[in-house]
């Protein structure tokens, strides 16, 4: 034991003295609850073993050591190694000093760790004890300043009325540390000058000094260069005449497809007169290759609802365009079953096409198997390819 101490004190020194950088740990304090396991002695089940509470003090030594201080109490039947076993249930107090090893820093959100330490133990208030505990477990970070520990140790009996057992424990602790709040010392008052009309700008520096105006302009009002009724300042168009609704510009024409905004139904992408500013189907952002099927099963992906969401979209929007869908499978099972999956797979995008709002009449589904594959059906990359949608506008 006295040998273990030596080198538990050797390692804390060590620890403190090691060089330190941001991802030190700050005073936190927490609370901890476990289970205690004497499997080796009396076998029990996980709902038999006793639960015990705990709180914790935590400190940074260095990126990678952190000190633990312990307090715990449960309620037991402590079956001694050393000493007659007491045959009533018992309050267990114990306390324990460790070191955590981290084998990376808070930086990160999980971290793996090993732990040591020494502790002492009162049992029914009358029977002291020592041991140490060996272990390890998981960091888990849920800010910069609070986490969660999940860990399993071995407490080492050391002396009498203590036993070897396993503890299971889930602990959290939180930064004490206060923020610093800086001092802001206001500056010393400017000396008083005439200001004539108000404006917070001294006759000696103010241009416009009978008329209220602001700094930036000398003590002068804002202008308005290009008379639109907006000033400069509001203004983002200020030399050009424009309208309130737009800061002072012209009306815009975004996609630069010669429709202006207010007219065009798909300002932020260029397209036709025709289509009131859109462009056609094949112009927008419609992944058809995102459609997909789980292996065997017409069960669309969510990935596929999402995109099939976006579609059904631009459809309800552009009611002139009619589409064909036709469906496509990979080359796993018969061929006729595949012909029939494609058929019933098309079926469903055109049903969840027309429950977000489409016309029946303006989508046909039709299903082709497993014929004009678009990857190799040798890969699962390839076959997901192959379980697909596509989507042609009807002339």
């Amino acid at each position: 034991m006295k040998k273990y101490c030596v080198v538990l004190a050797l390692l804390i020194a060590f620890a403190g003295n090691a060089q330190q950088d941001q991802w030190i740990k700050e005073p936190s304090l927490g609370f901890s609850m476990f289970l205690k396991d004497f499997t080796s002695i009396s076998p029990r089940s996980l709902e038999k073993m006793p639960v015990g509470m705990g709180a914790i003090y935590a400190n940074g030594l260095t990126s990678h050591f952190d000190f633990f201080g312990g307090l715990y109490g449960s309620s037991l039947k402590y079956p001694f190694s050393n000493a007659v076993s007491l045959n009533t249930t018992n309050f267990l107090l114990e306390g324990d000093a460790q070191v955590h090893y981290k084998f990376i820093t808070d930086k990160h959100k999980v971290v793996p760790y090993l732990s040591t330490g020494v502790g002492l133990s009162l049992y029914a208030g009358e029977n002291f004890g020592m041991y140490y505990p060996l272990g390890g477990g998981l960091q888990f970070k849920v800010s910069p300043k609070t986490f969660i520990l999940l860990d399993v140790s071995h407490h080492f009996l050391v002396s009498d009325y203590t036993n070897n057992n396993f503890q299971y424990g889930l602990t959290v602790i939180s930064s004490i540390k206060k923020k610093k709040t800086a001092v802001v010392v206001p500056p010393p008052p400017p000396p008083v000058e005439k200001d004539t009309d108000g404006d917070g700008i001294v006759d000696s520096k103010d241009k416009c000094p009978t008329v209220k105006g602001i700094a930036k302009y000398q003590g002068c009002p804002i202008p308005d260069t290009d008379g639109d009724g907006i000033n400069d300042e509001e203004d983002k168009c200020p030399s050009v005449p424009g309208l309130a609704r737009y800061q002072g510009c012209p009306i815009p024409d975004t996609d630069g497809d010669g429709i202006n905004d207010e007219e065009d139904k798909c300002p932020s992408e260029k397209g036709t007169v025709a289509n009131h500013g859109c462009p056609e189907l094949k112009d927008f952002h419609f992944e058809a290759k995102n459609v997909q099927f789980y292996t065997g099963s017409i069960k669309l992906t969510p990935e596929a609802k999402a995109e099939l969401d976006k579609g059904a979209a631009i459809l309800v929007e552009h009611n002139t365009l009619n589409i064909d869908i036709e469906g496509y499978t990979d080359n796993v099972g018969a061929k006729a079953l595949n012909l029939k999956l494609s058929q019933q797979r098309a079926d469903v995008v055109k049903a969840y096409l027309v429950a977000k709002g489409v016309a029946e009449n303006r989508l046909t589904a039709t299903g082709f198997g497993e014929d004009k594959p678009l990857a190799d059906n040798k890969t699962e990359k390839g076959k997901a390819e192959n379980r697909r949608v596509e989507f042609k506008v009807k002339k």
